[in-house]
């Protein structure tokens, strides 16, 4: 039951997070992804089926859930200030993903003050927290083709150009490298942000 639930807030949380780069990007001046239809929650619209679906059963069957939505579209030529609106657009995904885990985290401290039970909505919101978590961490990894590595670049001298376009050509590669080896590196601070958002242990 909770694979399924899991699963559903996996594909909620991925399409607020394309949503918000896709917002940001419209807001700086580039409307590619409300012309493209991208701009709603309609799953849908964002669901691909092999991250959104096929992955996160699998993963689930592993103990955890790992997915993602189709990328929205971006025209960076439509930026007026591409370095500073490619940082923007990029660290709107993970600042989503952040801000579900705060008001969530936020809701279990209330919802825990004084509980001797963990009730459903306590173990769903749970699920929530640990997820957007996991995905704002994940996505922060700065290699390609992950948020983080747009941070980088649009902050480094634009001679990093070539090494840019040289890496995200090799980025189905560096995700496999962070999922099976970097991950487990990053994964311990899982539950320190957890207990620091909710207030209760993992």
């Amino acid at each position: 039951m909770f694979t399924i639930i899991s699963i559903v807030i996996l594909i909620m949380s991925v399409i607020i997070h394309e949503l918000a780069h896709g917002f940001t990007a419209n807001a700086l001046g580039d409307p590619t992804a409300r012309l493209s239809g991208r701009l709603t929650l309609n799953p849908i619209a964002h669901i691909d089926p092999v991250g959104s679906i096929l992955v996160p059963l699998v993963t689930s069957l592993f103990g955890f859930t790992f997915g993602w939505a189709k990328p929205v579209p971006y025209n960076p030529y439509n930026i007026k200030n591409k370095r500073t609106g490619e940082f923007l657009i990029a660290a709107a995904g993970p600042a989503s993903n952040l801000l579900i885990a705060i008001i969530f985290g936020t809701f279990i401290r209330f919802a825990t003050a004084g509980a001797t039970t963990i009730t459903p909505f306590i173990e769903i919101s749970s699920y929530i927290v640990v997820i957007n978590i996991i995905l704002a961490i994940f996505n922060l990894i700065p290699l390609p083709p992950l948020d983080g590595s747009k941070l980088l670049f649009a902050i480094l001298p634009n001679q990093y150009g070539r090494t840019r376009m040289v890496l995200e050509a090799y980025a189905p590669v560096f995700v496999l490298i962070v999922v099976f080896f970097l991950w487990q590196i990053v994964a311990p601070v899982i539950p320190v942000l957890f207990r620091l958002l909710t207030g209760i242990g993992f």
